[in-house]
């Protein structure tokens, strides 16, 4: 995508692009265009939802986002809206009923990566290969290791239900919002975590193959954010309910636009057209 120009700030929004750099660099996506985000901070910042919602798959207009920008259509027929997408434990390619069998096989059957990051608190999660590190900087997390490689998304969902069972696999987006996250050991974690699952991995490893799982030796990767100052407080601007969110930009986190009004999940409205004013 080019830069955005000054008269070209109108279009679908689209979730944040990335860069691991010190801070992370962020750029919004508008259309077909791209605004770097980071120059901006400490100024007004305006965003104006002009009514409109484009699917991001099929481009039909539609009164309402499902599952973060497709129509309800594309919702129930699409493979990356299914529910295995959320839980892949529960893939269900072997049994035939993939929505999409050869998109199933570009992106679940790829290498897929097992993490602990630190984002509100240590937790487990899964990425493909290929999204490290930007998953952990959509997550806000301040640090990320990853411990485990697999090559299909099922044995990465399979691995991160057992490890779940003793520490979360979700973010607290209001304490990641807040900047109140300590530091963690995360390699020590790690050992502990795998020494306490070793016994369902090995299980694993039975049943698909002594490398069917195996183990990283990664280093931490620390991750600083562009925020000038962090909410002690957490209120939320919502399109749906108030389509002119403005105010100072203080800082940039996870997929949140932090303004001195409020926080917006940028990822949350991808598809709808929005104005915007710098």
């Amino acid at each position: 995508m080019p830069e955005m120009t000054v008269e070209g700030r109108c279009g679908p929004l689209r979730k944040m692009h990335t860069r691991l750099e010190s801070p992370v660099s962020y750029q919004l996506p508008l259309g077909d265009q791209l605004v770097s985000l980071n120059e901006h901070l400490g100024k007004v910042i305006t965003l104006e939802f002009t009514g409109q919602i484009n699917c991001l798959h099929c481009g039909r207009k539609t009164r309402k986002s499902y599952n973060q920008g497709f129509c309800y259509p594309c919702f129930t027929r699409l493979p990356q809206c299914d529910s295995c997408i959320v839980k892949p434990e529960k893939c269900h390619y072997h049994e035939g009923t993939c929505r999409d069998p050869s998109w199933g096989e570009r992106h679940c059957f790829q290498p897929h990566v097992v993490y602990l990051a630190n984002s509100s608190g240590i937790k487990v999660g899964i990425t493909r290969g290929e999204q490290v590190p930007t998953r952990w900087m959509d997550q806000g997390a301040i640090q990320a290791l990853p411990i485990l490689e697999v090559d299909t998304r099922l044995h990465s969902g399979l691995i991160e239900q057992i490890i779940a069972a003793h520490v979360s696999d979700k973010t607290n987006w209001r304490t990641m919002l807040k900047g109140e996250v300590a530091p963690l050991d995360l390699p020590r974690e790690r050992d502990r975590l795998l020494e306490l699952c070793a016994l369902q991995l090995d299980a694993l490893r039975d049943q698909y193959g002594e490398q069917a799982i195996r183990q990283l030796d990664a280093d931490v990767i620390d991750i600083e954010y562009p925020v000038l100052e962090y909410p002690t407080k957490i209120a939320t601007h919502n399109f749906d309910k108030q389509p002119l969110v403005s105010g100072v930009l203080q800082g940039i986190k996870g997929q949140y636009l932090i303004l001195d009004t409020g926080v917006i999940n940028i990822r949350k409205f991808a598809a709808y057209h929005v104005q915007l004013s710098l």
